[in-house]
């Protein structure tokens, strides 16, 4: 007999030479209809592994990210049957899992047509009910070399060939059907219900653009129905979110080929890069810090000092200047490098918080770029924070702290990760070690979740990065802090201490939207272009019903303009329903409609966005009630 520790804790007792699926049904017979594949001792096995010795076994289902990533590879296998038995000569390259699917790489004469796909798909849902097992065989070098050689399978045998010669080779059939693989799978193809194919792209075998471009055919699969339902409906709801399409929609900012990720912001853009920027302004202040702006052209030994040159080289602009060369700024943090320097720091002048909304460049790949998601310029909502060893903790729980407020006020959830050294570093293991466990421990104390993202931390240091999640629930990394012992040492930044001599100060680089770009376009797609009142480019469209009541819709937009309300007339000579279709097309929050009797009773017909019904009340009344929204910031859940 052998024990086996199960996830639980708990010990089972079973034969040796059980098997995982045996030990699935001994635990419970639920449990075995759900099983697809199990872990011993960390490692992941088909069903059928045989259990030999004393182990930590795990029972995976559809439920867990591993189960669902094991039965996203049978399917890419389950693809490639399809497309097999479809289309006879077609070669096969690599079939992997990705986020929330599959794909496969094919080479085909045939060139594959959306109308293809769906002939696929219909072929692999007949193969999934057909309930083949996937079975294991494990063979040598040879003998797999030998078998893709006589089906020519130009891809597997080249796969084959980069392993060692002394390697067992693992092969999987499911059918008709067999391929090279790793491994595990599911046990079956009737566990594959609910998956779509999605696209056909171009791909270079094994990445390599000196390669043959194969086709490769993108599929979605998930655990039940319902799960793949909700996913194409998040898909579709994406779309009609893209901050690209809104952004040229409600005239926010457009972007064209002769400056190739370097957006032009539109006026109504403008306002709420301003109502972004004056919120951030506003509530820095309330914490003490102070605003600076540095220049965005510097000389290169200044990026040399700073360990820029090193390491982030290519992803800088230059220029000359005087036949000397010049850098492009990527980042914020040189400069405020420089005006710490300006003059003799004292322990009482510490902490010392330096904000900056500073312009940086940075090239990008062309295929990289995608709206203001990803441009070659924007402005960073930068702070450095200068400080007393003795106060690292405390200034990373006021960052937390404002990081939390901003986030929670524009309706957005978020994870933490904690992003540690990177292999292109600089510094010591100690100073590494310091500055990890200090945000480690201000996350502890703040109570935080979070999670351990190795080896993605700056080039100067680790990081905290808060991940927004939007309406859709996807994640996006926005507010980073930045803890630095590198940069003060490069640059010899000194204060002097309470025994009069010099010392070191540590140093905090933070973001809290990251970039203004970047934020607006997640507003625009989290809000779906409909801005809650206080950031609305327009807060209120006035739609006099005839010209009789422009006297009087003029009196209004006055009293509005004059209570700092954004608000412009719909003076045209259209039908009223007209103007309120566009006035909702456009999203403004509200739409006042003015007839004759508002005139006679000096009141105000409101039309909220994304609501049919009109309720007429006091102007005054009105006045007040968008006050409240704008004040507090509200947000509507439309």
């Amino acid at each position: 007999m052998i024990n086996l520790t199960l996830k639980d804790g708990s010990v089972k007792q079973v034969a040796k030479g059980t098997t995982l699926e045996e030990l699935a049904r001994a635990i419970s017979q639920g449990l075995a209809r759900n099983a697809v594949a199990g872990k011993v001792n960390g490692e992941l096995k088909d069903l059928s592994f045989p259990l030999q010795e004393d182990a930590q076994v795990e029972i995976l289902t559809l439920d867990s990210e591993e189960g669902l990533e094991i039965m996203r590879h049978s399917t890419s296998h389950l693809l490639a049957q399809a497309v097999k038995n479809l289309f006879p000569g077609t070669l096969l390259g690599i079939g992997p899992a990705i986020a929330n699917g599959f794909y496969y790489d094919f080479d085909s004469e045939h060139v594959f047509t959306p109308e293809d796909l769906e002939k696929i798909e219909q072929e692999m849902k007949r193969l999934a009910k057909e309930d083949y097992q996937f079975t294991c065989r494990t063979v040598s070098r040879e003998e797999a070399l030998n078998y893709f050689q006589e089906k020519g399978e130009k891809y597997k045998v080249e796969l084959v060939n980069d392993l060692p010669e002394e390697a067992r080779i693992s092969m999987y059939t499911q059918g008709n059907f067999t391929d090279l693989c790793a491994g595990p799978h599911v046990p079956s193809t009737k566990m594959i219900k609910a998956f779509k194919l999605q696209s056909v792209a171009g791909a270079y075998w094994r990445g390599n653009e000196k390669n043959k471009m194969l086709q490769r055919i993108y599929g979605l699969a998930f655990a039940k129905a319902a799960d793949l339902e909700d996913y194409l409906f998040k898909l579709e709801e994406a779309k009609r979110r893209d901050h690209r399409k809104l952004g040229l929609e409600l005239d926010l900012f457009s972007l064209h080929d002769e400056g190739p990720g370097f957006p032009f912001f539109h006026p109504k853009g403008m306002v709420l890069r301003n109502i972004l920027e004056d919120f951030w302004r506003k509530e820095h202040q309330k914490r003490g810090y102070v605003e600076i702006k540095t220049p965005i052209i510097l000389h290169r030994s200044l990026w040399e000092q700073s360990g820029h040159w090193d390491h982030y080289k290519e992803n800088m602009y230059f220029t000359k200047i005087d036949d000397q060369d010049y850098c492009v700024k990527p980042m914020n943090c040189p400069g405020g490098m420089i005006m710490y320097k300006t003059k003799l720091r004292s322990y009482r002048d510490l902490p010392i918080r330096c904000g900056e909304l500073g312009l940086v460049h940075r090239h990008e790949l062309s295929g990289a770029l995608h709206g203001l998601l990803r441009v070659r310029n924007f402005t960073q909502d930068d702070a450095h924070i200068f400080m007393l060893p003795s106060q690292i903790k405390e200034e990373i729980i006021g960052v937390i702290d404002l990081v939390d407020y901003f986030y929670k006020v524009f309706g957005f959830e978020y994870h933490v990760e904690l992003s540690t050294r990177p292999e292109n570093s600089m510094g010591s293991d100690e100073a590494w070690e310091m500055a990890t466990n200090a945000l480690e421990d201000a996350l502890k104390a703040k109570g935080m979740d979070y999670k351990i993202n190795p080896g993605d931390g700056a080039f100067y240091g680790p990081k905290i990065d808060f991940h927004l999640k939007d309406c859709l629930g996807r994640t996006w990394q926005c507010g980073t802090i930045q803890l630095d012992f590198q940069m003060p040492e490069k640059f010899d930044l000194t204060y002097i201490g309470e025994d009069g001599e010099k010392h070191r100060p540590v140093m905090i680089h933070r973001v809290v939207y990251g970039s203004i770009e970047r934020f607006i376009a997640l507003l625009t797609e989290h809000y779906a272009g409909a801005f809650p009142t206080w950031l609305a480019p327009v807060q209120v469209r006035i739609l006099p019903i005839t010209d009789k009541q422009n006297e009087y819709a003029k009196q209004v937009r006055d009293l509005l303009s004059e209570q700092d309300i954004r608000v412009e007339i719909d003076d045209r000579r259209e039908k009223i329903n007209y103007k309120i279709r566009e006035a909702q097309t456009e999203k403004v929050p509200f739409a006042l409609v003015i007839g004759d009797k508002e005139v006679q009773e000096q009141t105000v017909a409101v039309r909220r966005y994304g609501e049919q019904k009109t309720e007429t009340m006091p102007f005054g009344d009105f006045v007040a009630l968008i006050k409240d929204e704008i004040l507090s910031k509200k947000i509507r859940q439309i």
